[in-house]
């Protein structure tokens, strides 16, 4: 049997929660032998939500937190008062190792913030970014940094392709996956002083195969597999991402349904274009890792359904037995080694 992979899921954090963060983890205990999903949170409102499925009982226990980081909230007060919330017990799990993993779609500062304080960063590593998954016509790239350091330096960029690149290959299983950062033009003078700072520092790095700039409109072909920036830009990409794809999934629902000639061609062409809009969901592909700590924390989205949290349940999987962690901390140590000789 595989060894078990341990999730603290804070059962309390996103608009739809507990009843779809429960369901979520239901459904991947369900689906996974290999998994175990500590739903840290107010017990009796987990109960009332767990009372409706039938699941392995081994594979789900509750973790009682009495308390909730709410959104609005300011990040580092929150976690600094409320020491029984749902985040901060659930990550304390993880730096403990009571737990692997720790997923959340609550407060986006709080995850930030504690994951830096209370899991703490790989030694070496600068900043934390965010890195999701986002589906392209030639499967899905990674863009790293899509919330987490809105100020970045040239320094966290380059660390950030260090480390998207081998998630991209250890998780994804892209060999020597092409890394370029985002500008306004492919030419190498482009863009702003940060774009002008980072672009030389990547291009001598030996260690990523970095193949210069991409714009934004070549991102949904697939151009590159770990797209670079800083979180502003990151965010703006993610978000319109996500809204431009859901306006033209209604929009090609609803031009099917203009008259009866388009009903009959839907009916035919339906099984294809599930498989072909079901690739282009994001909730597919879990949720957005921040990478470089001394334990995984993956963020989903605040509007989070069960799919998208089951998705990121089992990610946890893969993250654990491709040891990226160990493997980004191996990086760092050997930069360090370099810069000393």
């Amino acid at each position: 049997m595989s060894e078990i992979t341990r999730v603290a899921l804070d059962a309390m954090g996103g608009d739809n929660a507990p009843a779809e963060i429960v369901k979520g983890a239901v459904t991947a205990v369900t689906s996974r032998k290999d998994i175990k999903v500590y739903l840290v949170g107010i017990t009796e409102a987990i109960q009332k939500e767990l009372a409706a499925y039938t699941y392995p009982k081994d594979q789900i226990e509750i973790v009682e937190a009495p308390e909730v980081i709410e959104t609005a909230e300011p990040p580092v007060m929150a976690i600094r008062k409320k020491k029984k919330s749902s985040i901060v017990i659930g990550m304390q799990m993880v730096k403990k190792k009571e737990a692997d993993a720790f997923v959340s779609a609550g407060s986006s500062g709080a995850i930030l913030v504690g994951g830096q304080v209370l899991v703490g960063r790989v030694k070496g590593v600068e900043r934390p970014p965010l890195a999701p998954l986002i589906p392209t016509k030639n499967g899905v790239s990674l863009i790293i940094d899509c919330g987490a350091n809105v100020d970045a330096r040239a320094s966290h960029l380059v660390q950030f392709a260090k480390m998207g690149s081998i998630y991209m290959e250890h998780v994804v299983g892209i060999k020597n996956p092409r890394v370029a950062i985002v500008n306004i033009g492919a030419e190498e003078e482009k863009g702003n002083a940060l774009v002008k700072e980072t672009f030389p520092l990547l291009k001598a790095c030996s260690d990523i195969n970095f193949i210069g700039s991409i714009e934004a409109r070549e991102i949904p072909h697939g151009a590159a597999d770990v797209i670079v920036c800083e979180a502003f830009v990151g965010n703006v990409i993610l978000k319109l991402y996500e809204g431009m794809g859901a306006v033209l999934i209604k929009k090609i629902k609803d031009g099917m349904m203009t008259s009866l000639r388009s009903k009959i061609g839907a009916l035919l062409v339906k099984p294809a274009l599930k498989k072909t809009l079901k690739s282009f969901d994001a909730s597919e592909y879990g949720g957005a890792p921040l990478l470089g700590l001394n334990g995984l924390v993956v963020k989903t989205h605040g509007s989070s359904t069960a799919k998208e949290v089951s998705n990121s349940i089992i990610q946890c999987v893969t993250f654990k037995e491709q040891r990226i962690n160990e493997k980004i901390q191996e990086c760092m140590q050997n930069i360090s080694e370099n810069s000393e000789e």
